[in-house]
């Protein structure tokens, strides 16, 4: 009994520690965001919660964005790097439409300082 417990002790506490590495912190509340936050939020959910949550785990039409920044890669494999997210905002990809001529003014820099923030 000894034996087989010295074996499942080390095993669990892998497990534990490997789990707890994928986790991601929680968004910034929303009580906490800045004014260009909220303005992301806001265009946020007038442009693309229709397709992605934002606060919640789960794909809706298309992946959730909890945490699209603390995470090494975006679901396509491709580093998540401001760059990266704007040119799928603005030229979509595979069934993302563009977005490039639907954003008004300022909502680009909005929704990356708010998606930084899930």
């Amino acid at each position: 009994m000894i034996e087989k417990m010295k074996f499942t002790v080390p095993v669990l506490l892998a497990t534990a520690l490997l789990t707890g590495c994928h986790s991601t912190p929680p968004p910034t509340p929303l009580a906490q965001l800045n004014p260009q936050q909220m303005r992301g939020h806001d265009a946020f959910q007038t442009k693309c919660a229709v397709c992605h949550y934002d606060r919640r785990t789960g794909d809706l039409h298309g992946p959730s964005l909890l945490g699209v920044f603390k995470k090494p890669a975006l679901p396509s494999g491709a580093a998540a790097t401001d760059e990266r997210v704007s040119a799928t905002i603005i030229h979509g990809r595979n069934l993302m439409p563009a977005q490039g001529n639907h954003l008004e003014t300022g909502d680009l820099e909005d929704l990356l300082a708010y998606l930084h923030t899930l």
